[in-house]
């Protein structure tokens, strides 16, 4: 294979980072004499050509939520995740570790009216990773649903976010279970005997026992 066949290759194999050395390499090739100015200037086009490509773009990688390291955080994830301190639509727009995180946060502003715990804390109690928590919060706070307000207390030094639910929805629906609409705490009662029961089944009743008195005075 002749020099120029080769360096061919190498332009069209070579990633865009590589084409610059390429480009060197080529002219100093073509002033000792390895290539003529035919081969030159083709593979110079090349070059250029691999040059105004567009980059390759990266795929998408679509967030699935963090690993869990055990099984109790995993347990403590799911219950956070079920317990219904977000409105359905709020709560579609998240993974089942940022729900975790945003309910606990939702307890918080509820009891307190508003969150004041660590990244770690919030993390360890929705049973995820700091990350998924930060960015549980940067993603409600950039949909509008949160409002955080940082408490620096030096130049390298931070205090706790202070975390408000700034939506309205969100904010009626836990006015909602702070009253305990919805819910019913108290157990199911069951009716023991007749009493109580409808108007249609006392009389089939009543007429069952006047058949049965009949039929034994008969006798």
């Amino acid at each position: 294979m002749s020099f120029a066949a080769s360096m061919r290759r190498a332009v069209e194999a070579a990633p865009r980072v590589k084409l610059a050395e390429l480009s060197t390499g080529l002219w100093k090739a073509w002033g000792a004499g390895g290539l003529s100015d035919d081969e030159a200037q083709s593979l110079s086009d090349l070059i250029a050509a691999r040059k105004a490509l567009p980059p390759t773009q990266k795929p998408v990688q679509r967030r699935v939520g963090s690993r869990p390291r055990t099984a109790a955080s995993m347990e403590r994830r799911r219950s956070w995740a079920a317990c219904g301190h977000l409105p359905p639509k709020i709560a579609a727009r998240f993974t089942m570790g940022e729900i975790a995180v945003l309910s606990v946060v939702a307890v918080e502003v509820r009891k307190h009216g508003r969150c004041t715990l660590h990244n770690g804390h919030l993390a360890a109690l929705a049973g995820v990773g700091v990350t998924v928590a930060k960015n549980a919060i940067r993603e409600a706070r950039e949909l509008g649903l949160l409002h955080v307000q940082e408490r620096r207390l030096t130049a390298w030094r931070n205090d706790s976010n202070v975390i408000t639910v700034r939506d309205p929805a969100w904010n009626a629906w836990l006015r909602l279970r702070r009253r305990g609409v919805g819910s019913d705490q108290r157990p199911a009662r069951i009716q023991k005997g007749k009493k109580g029961a409808p108007a249609a089944q006392r009389v089939a009743d009543e007429e069952g026992v006047g058949e049965v008195r009949g039929e034994r005075r008969r006798l």
